[in-house]
């Protein structure tokens, strides 16, 4: 019996964090959002985006676009929030990394209609698009399809899809899977 417990962190990439409130970078901000959607639900693609922050900063100098104050980013089913998001962009305008700060900063996706919705939280969420590399520190949590990963650090590799998750000082890695029956798929893929 194969055990598929790698979450699909996929459709968790904070590449959406990248949107900007400014009018005048809309053009940047449509070329970003290209490679969202990757791993999203197709639909997710077609949907509005919509930002919410209680300030949002762009510097064309230096490529940071920063976001504060009870931020929330949605687009068809994905959803992210945080006390803070900060954007690195790259000359060419394209994401570098992003961090997103709360207590916690969440996000959340539907996989697809059979795998259901992913969550994931931390009180630091960080995205290096170099790398392809998602992750979670401080108070981690990643749930699908009723299974689970807990600890202080969760790293998830968009590209490979490998999940590495460590604990922190006294604590240990917690993993949960729900019982398999006929009404929910084993694992968490």
């Amino acid at each position: 019996m194969k055990s598929n417990f790698l979450p699909t962190l996929r459709l968790l990439s904070t590449r959406s964090i990248h949107l900007s409130a400014s009018l005048r970078t809309l053009p940047m901000v449509m070329l970003l959002a290209l490679p969202l959607y990757s791993h999203a639900l197709p639909s997710d693609a077609n949907q509005p985006i919509k930002l919410l922050a209680d300030k949002a900063t762009y510097s064309e100098r230096s490529g940071i676009t920063s976001y504060s104050g009870s931020v929330v980013i949605t687009q068809g089913t994905f959803k992210m929030t945080a006390d803070n998001i900060t954007v690195n962009l790259s000359q060419g305008r394209s994401i570098n990394s992003a961090v997103a700060t709360g207590r916690p900063a969440t996000m959340q996706q539907v996989v697809t209609q059979e795998k259901g919705v992913a969550k994931g939280q931390a009180n630091k969420i960080d995205y290096n698009a170099v790398t392809g590399i998602v992750t979670l520190t401080g108070n981690a949590k990643l749930v699908q399809n009723g299974a689970s990963f807990a600890g202080n650090v969760i790293r998830y590799s968009l590209k490979a899809g490998d999940v590495e998750a460590t604990a922190g000082g006294n604590q240990r890695v917690e993993l949960v899977f729900p019982p398999n029956n006929s009404n929910s798929q084993s694992g968490i893929r």
